[in-house]
């Protein structure tokens, strides 16, 4: 359930509506919610268009609407095409990723 402040005393209250995942872009595109963490910092939480990372069989790409995976990853750049289109690439040594109904988690230096 979503939860929003009420006007008049300043509570959080439950609205009774479900929460809405935003599910495209402005544009239009498919999006998918990706969050990069580690256990002391948060690198990336937001929508995205892409994500790429490196395992042991080679370079691979998770787009919106991916089957349900998961992997280990190798030494290398994850990088993530954020919703509006701009590249962010992070250096990581070893992770572990999870991909379940359009979001993705990776969690680094585990």
């Amino acid at each position: 359930m979503a939860t929003r402040q009420q006007a008049s005393t300043g509570q959080i209250v439950d609205d009774g509506k479900p929460e809405v995942k935003k599910t495209t872009n402005d544009k239009g595109q498919p999006v998918m919610h990706v969050k990069i963490y580690s256990p002391f910092k948060t690198y990336f939480d937001e929508t995205a268009l892409s994500i790429s990372a490196l395992n042991d069989t080679g370079p691979f790409d998770i787009l919106p609407h991916h089957h349900n995976f998961m992997t280990l990853l190798n030494q290398g750049i994850v990088q993530v095409v954020t919703s509006r289109g701009d590249e962010q690439q992070f250096n990581i040594t070893h992770g572990v990723m999870h991909v379940k109904a359009d979001e993705v988690v990776v969690f680094l230096d585990v």
